[in-house]
């Protein structure tokens, strides 16, 4: 899921990556949007508020507001040059992680300082929410640039755009027998109700445990990097063992 990158990987890959990141995804945006009243899995709506700043000459506001964005664009740039500074096959597995990673430890951050250290004040908003885009940035680069740009987890615009596109080449009987197309749909469908999902078991999460939400969702993740490092670990022995016939065969072969 991880492990495999641009056009080696499956339409499998594809979609167990998008269903799992997007339901972490919707988990994220529903609860910023309950605690912070904020949109955090993307950042159109941060543009038209940049705009309104600007436009006011609430220049604090608007400066917020930049470094919001420029976080999210941050999180992407640093999912990607991790993955094209280590596109081997030893490195690979490393590099796609990382993002993952840094991503569970922002929103655990989120989710212990909300517990034990949050007083309510703009300013701790303020920075709360720029961890969060940051983590969101890390997720859609990561998913993005390992997927060739298939798959986008942290906003639906986009989806809902391709989802649109998709169906109307339905209506054209020669599509509609289309492997491509209806793998393609099931994946923006697929994505599209785990990001649902995710959001409504947030909302239903907070009103049972509260700011615990967060730890959960990082639960979610490390869960994505457990399974995808256990194939890992399978794939390594089947093809040592593998390796190992190979050369038992071989030495045998030799005796003969």
């Amino acid at each position: 899921m991880l492990r495999k990158y641009s056009n080696y990987r499956s339409f499998s890959d594809n979609l167990k990556l998008g269903t799992l990141t997007a339901f972490s995804a919707g988990m994220v945006n529903v609860i910023s949007v309950i605690v912070f009243f904020a949109f955090t899995s993307n950042v159109t709506g941060h543009y038209a508020i940049l705009a309104q700043e600007i436009a006011k000459g609430n220049w604090y506001q608007g400066a917020v507001v930049l470094v919001w964005i420029f976080l999210f664009f941050a999180g992407n740039f640093t999912s990607n040059c991790l993955i094209i500074h280590n596109n081997t096959p030893t490195g690979r597995y490393i590099a796609h992680a990382i993002p993952v990673f840094l991503e569970m430890a922002c929103l655990m951050f989120v989710g212990i300082y909300l517990q034990y250290f949050y007083t309510e004040s703009l300013k701790e908003t303020e920075f709360l929410v720029a961890a969060m885009l940051f983590a969101m940035g890390l997720q859609n680069g990561l998913t993005a640039s390992i997927s060739n740009s298939k798959v986008k987890t942290t906003h639906l615009t986009g989806l809902t755009t391709d989802l649109g596109v998709v169906f109307s080449m339905f209506t054209k009987k020669e599509f509609r027998n289309d492997k491509k197309l209806i793998q393609k749909a099931q994946l923006l469908l697929g994505i599209m109700f785990s990001y649902m999902a995710g959001g409504i078991i947030s909302g239903l999460l907070y009103y049972k445990i509260e700011n615990a939400t967060f730890i959960v969702i990082g639960m979610v993740l490390g869960a994505v990097l457990l399974y995808d490092y256990s194939k890992l670990q399978v794939t390594r022995f089947v093809q040592r063992r593998r390796s190992s016939f190979q050369r038992r065969y071989s030495l045998y072969d030799k005796k003969a």
